[in-house]
């Protein structure tokens, strides 16, 4: 029996993402990123095609330099302007009933109580259909947005993380016992006080006295997914994350990485299977391979390689326009603060003694992560990428929203009758629809446990 599969939305709240350019295709309605009725027809088309959650990226700040400026980023439109993703999730909520909403927030973009009282009201609002993207922020701009004078050395960024981490887990799960509303209109008596907690957290980072202003929400803490890719970011993510997103070249190299934080999982007390891993990729489908091979040709010209590098720049913390282009990437990474793991990945995919330079970014950068055919060889790619322990899939738009669009209406019929994905939502908070047979909330082997004042179930 196949395995069903997980398949996301993958979007950001700007005119481009990822396949920069593609904003300037005519089928494309980028540009209408701030129209509301863009993102409630998003929703809708979502849900029709039983697609799990509608997943949205965010910045804390612009993407970097490149050339010595950040000016090709407002020319190109690069992941800028980006307008706030949590402010969208009210409305999509209210036009869906099953399909779950995944929100990137960074650290460094609210205090923890700030934030886990957002996040629980999202959770109310959706009947428990909210999850988190944990994020701790690479770009100096975005540490300059909020008082920083530099940005925070990689493994100290995960370091702050885990103290995050705790305030919110404390918020979440121990500062409301699940019987203190007592609601009883008679008495005029809404909770009992004595179960209703103050988390008193004095840390080297944060001091947050509570109590969470905010009763437990279906999931109490959001569902979370991080997609930490260093040796700092994978034991980050086999700690707390229950979706771990992930890049990777082929099967093989997922299959290596997944091995790998699976490990991880077990020596952090949980089980192999407390998270999913998804993988990123974009859709391309025809009636033929060569009307889909037509199709790739066409939007390839939309593609704009070099916003691609401009972009990078911001994730190597490096202007790559400005460097020798035989520099080995090695050196780079030596000296990066960024997202440090991308980069070594990206050596290691490598051969031990090609030694790769900058120069070859730009040609890597251009081979985009797709999947092009008919439904059914896209079906058979996706059964490969399952084969290797990929649990489901973030589809990049490469048109908004014909991407989506051509994905499920001619994909998803092909992938349900082969039992690969769901032909309706199961009952239940995303959590539940996410691990079925799982509670609401996070399991025992969770780091929450430590903080709550009453048992969860399993």
């Amino acid at each position: 029996m196949a395995k069903q599969l997980i398949f996301n939305i993958f979007t950001l709240n700007s005119v481009s993402h990822i396949f920069h350019g593609m904003w300037r295709h005519p089928d494309s309605k980028a540009l209408q990123h701030n129209d509301l009725d863009t993102w409630l027809e998003l929703a809708r088309l979502a849900e029709r095609g039983c697609i799990d959650t509608i997943f949205i990226a965010d910045l804390a700040g612009q993407q970097g330099v490149y050339r010595g400026s950040t000016d090709m980023l407002a020319e190109r439109g690069i992941n800028f302007p980006v307008s706030d993703p949590e402010m969208l999730l009210s409305a999509m909520i209210a036009t869906t009933e099953n399909l779950g909403f995944v929100y990137t927030r960074s650290m460094i973009q609210q205090p923890p109580f700030s934030f886990a009282r957002a996040a629980s009201t999202l959770d109310h609002l959706s009947k428990g259909r909210v999850g988190w993207n944990i994020v701790t922020s690479y770009l100096e701009n975005a540490y300059l947005n909020v008082g920083h004078t530099e940005l925070t050395d990689h493994d100290e960024r995960y370091r702050r993380a885990q103290e995050y981490m705790e305030v919110v887990y404390k918020l979440w799960e121990g500062s409301w016992e699940d019987d203190a509303i007592i609601a009883d209109r008679e008495k005029g008596i809404f909770a009992d006080p004595s179960k209703i907690h103050r988390i008193d957290h004095v840390g080297e980072h944060y001091s947050v006295q509570g109590p969470h202003l905010v009763e437990p929400s279906p999931q109490r803490t959001p569902v979370l997914f991080q997609a930490g890719a260093s040796e700092a970011g994978r034991d980050f993510a086999s700690r707390h994350a229950e979706g771990i997103f992930l890049m990777a070249d082929s099967p093989a190299d997922a299959a290596a990485f997944i091995d790998d934080v699976r490990a991880r999982l077990v020596a952090a007390g949980r089980q192999p299977d407390d998270a999913k891993f998804i993988a990123g990729t974009s859709i391309i489908v025809g009636s033929t391979e060569e009307e889909a091979e037509r199709k790739a040709a066409e939007l390839d010209e939309y593609v704009d390689g070099e916003s691609l590098l401009a972009q990078y720049s911001g994730v190597f913390g490096a202007d790559l326009a400005a460097l020798a282009p035989d520099m080995p990437l090695a050196e780079l990474a030596q000296q990066t603060s960024a997202v440090r793991g991308i980069l070594e990945m990206f050596i290691d995919r490598l051969p031990a003694d090609s030694n790769p330079t900058v120069a070859d970014l730009g040609k890597y950068f251009s081979s985009q992560y797709r999947i092009v055919g008919t439904p059914e060889s896209i079906a058979d790619t996706l059964q490969a990428w399952a084969d290797a322990g990929v649990d489901g899939f973030n589809i990049i738009q490469m048109t908004t929203p014909g991407t989506y669009t051509e994905f499920i209406d001619h994909v998803v019929p092909v992938l349900q009758a082969r039992g690969m994905m769901k032909r309706e939502y199961a009952p239940g908070t995303l959590r539940e629809k996410l691990f079925p047979g799982r509670a609401a909330r996070l399991n025992d082997r969770h780091p929450t446990q430590g903080y709550r004042k009453t048992t969860m179930p399993v």
